[in-house]
């Protein structure tokens, strides 16, 4: 579903639930089914929730975004 959808379209008031961790990542999935990490080593001191509004984490989207597009992670590895 996400595939023919603008970053925009993806983060406008859309939510994304924290699902899992695993291999130093934080994975969420958003309302519309796109799954993404949040490596922890980039979190510090900051407070994820596991609810958050996916503009907060458009970062991480759009980072996911670009290497699944390059062909760099596996979509499999969630």
């Amino acid at each position: 579903m996400y595939k023919n959808m603008t970053i925009k379209e993806m983060v406008k008031d859309k939510g994304a639930n924290f699902t899992h961790y695993k291999k130093g990542e934080l994975w969420y999935i958003t309302d519309d089914d796109f799954e993404f990490p949040v490596p922890i080593e980039d979190i510090g001191d900051g407070i994820f929730k596991a609810s958050e509004k996916a503009i907060t984490l458009m970062r991480y989207i759009r980072k996911h975004l670009d290497d699944i597009e390059e062909g760099n992670t596996n979509e499999d590895d969630s």
